[in-house]
């Protein structure tokens, strides 16, 4: 008889590998839509150098380490982790952002660490972070939305920017990122942070034309496709819903606590739910198999603990979003979580 000896856990998943990253990078097809339509498709020329990008630096080190190129590319995790990493930074960042991003989260994050499966971190996030700290002021650096442009950008225009740091017309990024007043809009996030700082209420920062009555101008919509993937994912059991459930109830938690008791310096819980990387984060990035808990009980842990750090650094910290911090602190947690939610075997008591 021949038995094949396996490793926990034990669950068998139908799909394979290359199915699941097919259908999450069908799921995040309508966020990225969305991103194109408000702030350019610059978005699109980032995606397409992550992907070339992320499948060098992977083909590379498959070679160095003398291991199976194509049979490794086509489960697709490389590829989402440029999809990821490449709707995560602005869309007019300079060229080699994305390279440096992508070099770092394959070949330290991913491939150092044994290729998939041994990656204690989520990849992209851990790139982003690193760019962020980085270069702050090429990651910081988001167009306003479309309509509140005043110098329209072309597809061109946008490849312009990405190589050479000008538009066909001249025009810099700072330029192009500067209202019909002239003042350098932020992005809502920023915005809010920066005003609330200075003495202004929520209430009379968001009366600027960067946010609508609920949230960011274009953000709430570009959060809404997401969750709209994010749905999609859960209806195909390509993720469990324990971690973004989890994650929004104690973003929304607390967020309700803070509107509730500082509401002139607190935003309510829509801006919370639909500003920056939240629903991105919670079905996309935090759901990770690999860095994210692997029990029920644990992902529920994990998720909500993301949700209360990302309120936390948004309220009080020094980034106005947080997701990718989050979820980089919680990868780290994830071990001790596990060890202490793993279900016991039956007609065992706990050890004392």
């Amino acid at each position: 008889m021949n038995l094949n000896m396996m490793s926990s856990p034990y669950k068998h998943s139908h799909k394979s590998l290359t199915s699941v990253m097919m259908l999450v990078t069908l799921a995040a097809v309508p966020g990225i839509l969305a991103q194109c339509y408000f702030f350019g498709a610059g978005v699109l020329i980032q995606l397409a150098l992550a992907l070339v990008c992320v499948t060098l630096f992977e083909a590379g080190v498959l070679y160095l380490r003398g291991r199976k190129i194509w049979h490794t590319l086509q489960d697709g995790s490389a590829w989402l982790t440029g999809l990821l990493l490449a709707v995560s930074i602005p869309p007019l960042a300079p060229w080699w952002v994305i390279v440096i991003g992508t070099f770092f989260a394959i070949v330290f994050v991913k491939q150092l660490y044994g290729g998939l499966g041994g990656n204690l971190f989520n990849p992209a996030m851990a790139g982003y972070v690193l760019l962020l700290v980085s270069f702050p002021v090429q990651m910081t650096s988001w167009l306003p939305p479309a309509e509140l442009m005043h110098h329209q950008v072309g597809l061109l225009d946008e490849l312009s920017m990405i190589f050479s740091n000008y538009s066909q017309s001249g025009y810099s990024l700072e330029q192009l990122r500067s209202n019909v007043d002239g003042i350098t809009m932020a992005t809502p996030l920023d915005t809010l942070r920066t005003d609330v700082s200075h003495g202004l209420t929520v209430a009379e920062s968001m009366t600027k034309p960067v946010f609508t009555e609920t949230a960011g101008l274009g953000w709430q919509w570009v959060n809404a496709a997401y969750l709209l993937g994010g749905l999609f994912l859960l209806q195909q059991r390509v993720i469990n819903w324990h971690i973004p459930v989890a994650m929004l109830a104690a973003l929304s938690l607390c967020a309700s606590i803070g509107y509730i008791f500082d509401s002139g310096n607190q935003p309510g819980l829509a801006f919370h739910l639909l500003s920056g990387a939240t629903m991105l984060g919670a079905f996309f990035i935090a759901t990770d198999p690999v860095s994210a808990s692997t029990t029920n009980r644990g992902r529920l842990i994990y998720g909500a603990a993301i949700g209360v750090i990302v309120y936390l650094i948004r309220s009080f910290g020094g980034y106005p979003d947080a997701v990718a911090f989050a979820v980089l602190l919680m990868n780290m947690a994830v071990p001790l979580i596990d060890h202490y939610t793993q279900p016991r075997t039956y007609g065992y008591g706990a050890k004392s």
